[in-house]
């Protein structure tokens, strides 16, 4: 078998956003906002999938073949994701991609990759990527409205009856609030405040002290990600508002409790993932080899903690050579019913078992409730 000379990114052409020339057999293209308002997000998804594919190739690739990484860095703007994935697919020839760190360039990649029949793995959280099913999109995170069921299983463990929302007015933030708003009655739950900000906003202390007023409230839930829910966190220990604070998995890393500060996020709780609290799964877990082999690589590659969102790309990676090997083929139509047929791959978010009705192919038992106690992550039980 001819063996492809690999072809990587230069970190001068990704800012550009300049991708590879040359092919090889096997190219697999990428969008992700590495710069921008979400880079806490794309850039460890970016280093993810630059190291994956410095390893697989230093092995031998795929069946003999090695691959092809094209990298553009769309630093979050949807527009510049619709053009990138465009060019990924009539210049660059990939034959799937992996990227939209946003729900919003996600959308735009996926509606060019569904014209194209490309198989495409979102990084992004909204249901609305794979609900409905779209033939050729799938994702790696959990779902926004699975976390929200998550997080009002807990509540209802603790006896909360009455919340207060505060959400992020973003995709993401968006999304979730309506999903949240969409649950929460099946969990015996009210929600007697609801209020919203700006991504931009620098201060939520008029919002939270609404919803501290708020008669019966018990708990504070904030679907949101990116700075908000920092400061969000931080307005609310400056209110020394006593109820227990909820966050979602879109901040589910070491630089939130570092933008929040340690102090504010005590106490705090988010659905999160196996990946967070590696040092502290059973020697059984079935996740726990894989989690560890990934945060031994990362952190001892780029001297920096492992995060959820670098996870993300780490699994979509998984599904892809998962599928190239499986399917022993390069064809997208091939690749694309790898995917679907894919089970029980463990990867960093949990174990993938996908079906035509499922492009996602994970449950709630995926999802660890997670607490932030003395400046770390402790697990739920």
């Amino acid at each position: 078998m001819k063996k492809i000379l690999t072809t990587t990114v230069p970190a001068a052409l990704i800012a550009l956003g300049l991708g590879a020339t040359a092919h090889a057999e096997i190219r697999i293209g990428a969008s992700v906002s590495a710069t921008g308002p979400a880079a806490f997000l794309g850039d460890p998804e970016a280093k993810t999938l630059e190291m994956l594919v410095e390893e697989l190739n230093a092995k031998g690739g795929i069946n003999g073949e090695e691959i092809e990484l094209v990298l553009y860095d769309d630093g979050g703007d949807a527009n510049k994701a619709r053009t990138f994935a465009t060019r990924l697919i009539e210049d660059d020839e990939v034959q799937a991609i992996i990227g939209g760190t946003t729900t919003g360039t996600s959308m735009s990649i996926l509606s060019v990759a569904e014209d194209a029949e490309v198989p495409f793995i979102s990084l992004a959280g909204a249901i609305d990527i794979i609900q409905p099913v779209k033939p050729h999109t799938f994702k790696t995170p959990h779902t926004d409205r699975m976390a929200c069921e998550k997080i009002f299983e807990d509540m209802q463990k603790r006896g909360i009856t009455k919340v207060g929302l505060i959400s992020g007015t973003d995709g993401f933030g968006a999304s979730m609030h309506a999903q949240c708003k969409d649950v929460v009655g099946n969990y015996g739950i009210e929600i007697v405040a609801d209020e919203t900000y700006d991504p931009k906003d620098a201060d939520m202390t008029a919002q939270l002290t609404k919803i501290k007023n708020a008669a019966g409230v018990q708990a504070v839930l904030n679907p949101g990600f990116g700075q908000g829910p920092s400061i969000v966190t931080r307005n609310y220990k400056q209110l020394a508002i006593d109820l227990p604070l909820y966050q979602s998995h879109g901040v589910a890393s070491d630089g939130f409790i570092e933008l929040a500060g340690k102090d504010a996020a005590e106490g705090v709780r988010l659905p999160g993932t196996a990946l967070l609290v590696a040092d502290l799964l059973a020697e059984d877990d079935a996740q726990k080899p894989v989690v560890a082999a990934y945060k031994a690589a990362y952190e001892a590659k780029y001297k920096m903690p492992v995060s959820t969102f670098g996870g993300y790309a780490h699994d979509g990676f998984a599904l892809l050579v998962n599928a190239i090997t499986t399917a022993g083929s390069t064809e997208p139509d091939a690749i694309r019913d790898a995917i679907e047929a894919t089970s029980g791959l463990a990867g960093t978010t949990g174990i993938y078992t996908m079906s035509p009705e499922n492009h996602l192919g994970l449950d709630l038992s995926a999802f660890r409730m997670l607490e932030i106690k003395d400046g770390g992550w402790t697990i739920v039980e």
